[in-house]
């Protein structure tokens, strides 16, 4: 085999901010309750709003978040809100809560999972508006989601308190009738069906959770129901100014150690890599010039839904067999997006699916010349392994350092990497 495969890498650490992460979180989600505690009734029955994406903190803050509806003297039940992710079955969403430590036992409520839904009538352009049954039997529901770009479009309304209402609380119907009608369900429709809920007034208010460049905390704010667009709208130009994006232009290969649904909704985040492939072919896409992405490895807390795989170009054999195809077509042909779920080439190594990776770039290259990055997954991003041919552009910027050189090292093929948190 033609040796093109960098036989040693160099560990760059990238400097993000971190003076914005919250430091306390329970004394920041106290001091946000007071402005919505009078909102609750001793004795009412309240439904809590949780969704499937991988937050940081999420357990504390749902405890936490428990802890303080309790003390205004109601009862909280647990709704999980996540649309058709965990296989569109009420006992696979619970058990992907269970994954973030989100159980009964954990947190002293019930779970209530159910794919159970009701149709609360119709938006003014005829689309159908489906909320959770277990919610809508609550005397009111509080919302709880992270604010970010979304991974298949662009608005001023995208991932956070709105789409959760209208995908998540509407569960696979819910999530269907929205992702068949492509990227307008999403940026008209999505809207309009929260707008739809939040006017019958079930939605007592929203806890908004912003993350930094780390992946960690750095706002948490209680939201009234009349606020929510507004606020979500300025939430969100904050958020995507936290993306920390792949740093290089004209890649030869974005190798990616795990991808999952802890990580992005997508499994690989776009708005990191800068590949959508929304439309093949028809739209702008890799806006980074990264011609091979190979991806490793897939979560345990994806629970075998490989949805994103088809953002890679080459794959293991390890990740191919965690993937469960029928958990993950359930998720793929809900959001309409099936180039997602498309079938990379399938390599029985990592050192053969880097390797093809690289002989597939289009250029003739040695080891020395390979341009190649290296990340542990698109949320980690503060730290990466780069080849030297990358090293002029680190030395180039000022938020970059090189903290070390390191041969690449393969256990039977696989590649072992440790990486710092």
């Amino acid at each position: 085999m033609e040796q093109i495969i960098p036989s040693e890498m160099y560990r760059v650490r990238r400097q993000f901010p971190t003076d914005d992460a919250i430091q306390d979180i329970d004394s920041a989600i106290g001091a946000e309750f007071t402005k919505v505690a009078s909102l609750f009734k001793p004795g009412e029955r309240i439904g809590l709003a949780v969704g499937s994406r991988g937050i940081r903190n999420i357990q504390q803050i749902v405890k936490q978040v428990i802890t303080h509806l309790q003390s205004a003297g109601v009862s909280v039940s647990i709704i999980p809100a996540m649309g058709s992710h965990a296989g569109a079955t009420g006992e696979g969403q619970a058990e992907m809560l269970a994954s973030y430590g989100i159980t009964e036992d954990a947190l002293g409520v019930p779970i209530l999972s159910s794919m159970d839904v009701k149709v609360l009538g119709t938006t003014d352009a005829g689309v159908p508006v489906h909320i959770d049954a277990n919610a809508w039997s609550m005397d009111g529901i509080v919302m709880l989601n992270r604010i970010k770009p979304h991974t298949d479009f662009h608005g001023s309304i995208e991932s956070g308190l709105m789409k959760q209402i209208a995908v998540g609380l509407g569960k696979r119907h819910g999530a269907e009738t929205i992702h068949r009608r492509g990227v307008t369900g999403l940026s008209v429709h999505m809207p309009a069906i929260a707008r739809f809920v939040l006017g019958t007034g079930k939605i007592r208010c929203g806890l908004a959770i912003v993350e930094n460049m780390r992946d960690e905390t750095s706002i948490l704010r209680f939201v009234l129901p009349q606020d929510f667009e507004h606020v979500e709208c300025e939430l969100l130009q904050l958020a995507k100014q936290k993306i920390p994006a792949v740093p290089f232009r004209d890649l030869d290969v974005l190798l990616i150690q795990e991808m999952g649904k802890n990580i992005s909704g997508t499994g690989i985040d776009p708005n990191v890599t800068g590949r959508y492939f929304l439309d093949r072919g028809n739209s702008p896409d890799n806006a980074y010039g990264i011609k091979r992405l190979v991806c490793l490895d897939l979560t345990e807390e994806s629970h075998h839904n490989g949805l994103g795989v088809g953002f890679a170009d080459v794959i293991s054999r390890r990740l191919f067999d965690k993937i469960d195809l029928s958990i993950s077509y359930v998720n793929i042909i809900t959001t309409g997006f099936l180039e997602r779920g498309f079938l990379p080439i399938i390599q029985e190594t990592d050192k053969d699916a880097l390797h093809t990776a690289l002989f597939a770039c289009g250029r003739v290259m040695t080891a020395s010349s390979a341009r190649v990055m290296m990340i542990k997954n698109t949320l980690c991003m503060h730290e990466m392994l780069v080849s030297q041919a990358l090293l002029s552009e680190v030395a180039q910027d000022p938020t970059m350092e090189i903290v070390g050189k390191e041969p690449l090292v393969w256990n039977d093929g696989a590649l072992s990497v440790v990486w710092n948190e």
